[in-house]
């Protein structure tokens, strides 16, 4: 079994009254860490029972709340336990229908799992307030990959391990660009299982998600609009310009894009401006929360050498980083792009400090004319370059500028989503 990071903050929360609201992207992980939860618990002497929404016949106790109360009452009687219920975004009105058996102060602890639908992503955040902890599991991150690429031999000394293992840190690199983070797609030996088991992970998410969110009978338009949106990331998307080639409209094509981010197919990033005369102010860009499927949706799931734009992927892969180091936080990511083509990858705003980041995906790296325009109309007290090579710092103006080796953004990316 892959072990997750998140594991740990996911048991200590089952002592907690609270609903364990579990959501990520679908076969992200999430029922497999429900059932090493309840295995854990089961041999504590724990009574446990996983009901299952994609499980025919668990469907009928899913009816209203009485049902349920029976069945669990039936399973376990009616002293302490823990119910898993997955895949909870099938059943219609999720968020109250949690609420209320919530309120009924059973002796019970719910588990509860859902992909990314709207219900579980919008709806049901309302109806627990004050009732649940939300966990967002997302696939594997790098440092989750390396550890079970390595069979947990450096689990206390990654840094170690990535600073003496520079080649074998590299190769898995590329192939992390390469495949994704999908726990079925790493564990598949062969290029042709891989490809095998993204495809189905696709169709699955066409079929079981996005059928039922937007009714569409054909996904034709989404699919397009999803190929164009891998082969530009990174760069400003003009929904105008989707739109014609796609040949559907403006206003389809934002909620194509709205619903892709809302069931965790791709990230938003919007632009930093303080002057809309000298800065773009509307055009987002887009990364995905997996790679591989980029790639895939691209044909390109093959190996490293064979993606394009490899500079933009590696520049997906620092976003996510960087996203783990916030959450938590009231900290923003941005990007950065002046009328006249100045550009700097990535902004963290966090209150009124400002932190750019530049990556270079090279052993070299020097600052370019936009990093220094950014520096000079902005006097950041740090500014970073992520790249390949070592570590060394300069000084421009009253910057301190710091060329950091990517796996040192690793330090904290431990996919505690919890909140």
């Amino acid at each position: 079994m892959i072990k997750r990071q998140i594991f740990k903050d996911l048991k200590e929360h089952l002592k907690k009254k609270e609903i364990s609201l579990l959501i990520g992207p679908r076969q992200a992980g999430k029922t497999s860490l429900m059932k090493a939860l309840m295995k854990d618990a089961e041999s504590k002497t724990l009574k446990t029972l996983f009901l299952s929404l994609d499980i025919d016949e668990n469907k009928p106790f899913f009816e209203n709340q009485g049902r349920l109360i029976e069945k669990i009452k039936l399973s376990m009687g009616t002293s302490d336990g823990i119910v898993f219920l997955d895949e909870i975004q099938r059943k219609k009105d999720a968020g109250l229908f949690l609420k209320g058996l919530y309120d009924m102060d059973l002796p019970y602890k719910f588990v509860v799992s859902g992909s990314g639908s709207l219900d579980l992503k919008e709806q049901i955040h309302e109806s627990l307030v004050g009732r649940k902890r939300l966990f967002e599991i997302n696939t594997l991150t790098f440092t989750e990959f390396v550890h079970y690429k390595t069979e947990y031999r450096y689990e206390e000394k990654l840094a170690d391990f990535i600073r003496i293992e520079s080649e074998k840190t590299q190769t898995m690199l590329r192939e992390y660009l390469t495949f994704g983070g999908y726990p079925r797609v790493v564990v598949s030996p062969t290029i042709q299982e891989k490809t095998a088991e993204i495809g189905e992970i696709y169709q699955s998410y066409l079929e079981k998600d996005i059928k039922d969110l937007l009714h569409l009978d054909k996904s034709d338009a989404l699919t397009r609009l999803l190929k164009i949106v891998a082969s530009q990331i990174g760069g400003m998307v003009n929904y105008s310009e989707l739109a014609s080639t796609i040949g559907i409209s403006e206003k389809t094509v934002k909620k194509y894009l709205w619903y892709l981010e809302k069931t965790f197919i791709l990230y938003r990033v919007s632009p930093f401006f303080t002057n809309v005369r000298k800065e773009v102010s509307k055009s987002p860009v887009y990364y995905f929360h997996d790679i591989g499927l980029r790639n895939y949706m691209l044909g390109l799931f093959t190996d490293f050498s064979a993606v394009e734009t490899q500079g933009h992927v590696f520049e997906n892969f620092i976003y996510k980083l960087l996203l783990q180091r916030v959450q938590g936080s009231s900290s923003k990511i941005h990007f950065w792009r002046s009328r006249d083509n100045a550009e700097v990858d990535f902004i963290v705003s966090s209150g009124v400090t400002l932190t750019p980041y530049e990556v270079k995906f090279a052993p070299t790296a020097v600052t370019t004319r936009s990093f220094i325009n950014f520096l000079s109309s902005y006097h950041p007290p740090n500014a970073y370059i992520v790249y390949e090579g070592e570590e060394r710092q300069k000084v421009y103006e009253s910057t301190q500028i710091r060329f950091i080796h990517y796996s040192q953004l690793l330090n904290g990316e431990d996919n505690r989503s919890g909140r």
